[in-house]
């Protein structure tokens, strides 16, 4: 009776476990099935590598000057008698400004002026004297240095009188005022700040191994932060003929046109100069490009081949289309696209959108995308 019921148990144990073995088998057998069921193509957007003129361009940082730009200030100490102008105006040429307190050199200068009258009279009546021999001809010498000492007396004063009153050196636009009537001011108090904003320079430096690239009356592409999506059309105007031993970089400068004042001098200058000569390059999209530690690769369109060397086709006889990432070699970047001047083909096709997807082999299809012609012409005419 024992043996019967471990015989049971036996049998009862070994169905349990080819059950087991059994279901394990399919589903390491389902695993396997699925493993080689042929994935579906990846629907990617693909561009195709063209060769296009592309202007190279030396980027470089700076600062904006005035054409003409000082910072108004007084020679001689005084009062403010009178402000003649309003902070932010427009001035002039000549124009007065500011006017200082200057009762006493008028006075000064009346005196000296009164002098001058007698020593020309004297000098006057002194030069018919000497004629009749009535005086000696040393004291017509005395009377005749009384003359010109008064003279350089009257000019002195005029001088120091001129200087209690600015005028506007130069026609711009006037800063903020820095004085009011009644103010003493010592010598040499700014009162504003004068800015002819007609142009205006920028001021930048380059290495020194790219001094050979730059030449006057070059053209210049300058941005600024207060407009970011417009560009300042400019000139290299002056090049300085030393090269700064700290930093071994020479110091160039180019001339804006400002007619609507938009720039103002000490703005900073995002600015590439346009060198000469453009030149044919493959160029592609740069989301076409996968950045990566061990360098930089793309996605190519390739057809896919059997082992004896055919194109495998679909139902329809169309080739299939794999994934074959290629690494390149990139350049300057402008635009949204990048050069390439190593790894790819002109008139080869390389995927731009869904690489996420993608290793080499992957099935892909393409689907169209009614925006890229649009945006690449976009692109091409800002690398120009």
């Amino acid at each position: 009776m024992l043996r019967r019921r471990m015989l049971i148990m036996l049998g009862v144990s070994l169905v349990v476990v080819l059950l087991l073995a059994a279901y394990k088998a399919f589903a390491i057998y389902q695993q396997i099935q699925g493993f080689t069921k042929p994935q579906p193509p990846v629907s990617v957007a693909v561009v195709t590598a063209v060769e296009q003129p592309w202007q190279q361009r030396l980027p470089a940082v700076g600062a904006f000057k005035a054409l003409r730009g000082v910072s108004l200030s007084l020679e001689t100490a005084g009062t403010v008698k009178d402000v003649q102008f309003e902070s932010g105006q427009k001035v002039q040429v000549g124009q007065p400004l500011v006017r200082l307190d200057s009762a006493v050199e008028q006075a000064q200068l009346e005196t000296a002026q009164s002098d001058l009258g007698l020593a020309q009279l004297d000098y006057g009546r002194g030069s018919q004297l000497v004629g009749d021999h009535a005086i000696s001809k040393g004291e017509f010498d005395r009377l005749s240095a009384q003359l010109q000492k008064n003279k350089a007396t009257v000019n002195q004063l005029k001088a120091s009188l001129a200087k209690k009153h600015i005028l506007a050196p130069f026609s711009g636009v006037i800063g903020i005022r820095q004085v009011d009537v009644g103010d003493y001011l010592a010598s040499g108090t700014v009162i504003a700040t004068l800015q002819d904003l007609s142009s205006l320079y920028v001021d930048f430096y380059i290495p020194e191994q790219s001094v050979p690239k730059i030449a006057i009356g070059q053209g210049v592409q300058v941005e600024v932060s207060a407009y970011p999506k417009q560009m300042f059309p400019g000139t290299v105007s002056a090049i300085n003929p030393k090269v700064e031993t700290t930093t071994r970089n020479v110091l160039v400068r180019a001339t804006l046109a400002n007619p609507d004042n938009k720039l103002l001098p000490g703005m900073f200058a995002n600015l590439q100069v346009l060198l000469p000569n453009p030149t044919v390059h493959i160029v592609v999209p740069e989301s076409a490009i996968t950045y990566t530690l061990y360098g930089n690769s793309v996605y190519a369109v390739a057809q896919k081949k059997a082992e004896d060397g055919s194109v495998e086709k679909d139902a329809d006889g169309q080739p299939l289309l794999i994934a074959e990432r290629r690494f390149v070699e990139t350049g300057e970047r402008r635009g949204g696209l990048v050069l390439v001047t190593r790894g790819l083909q002109q008139g080869e096709q390389v995927v731009s959108a869904g690489q996420l997807k993608l290793d080499t082999g992957t099935p892909i299809t393409i689907s169209p995308d009614k925006n890229q012609s649009a945006d690449r012409q976009a692109r091409v005419e800002g690398a120009l």
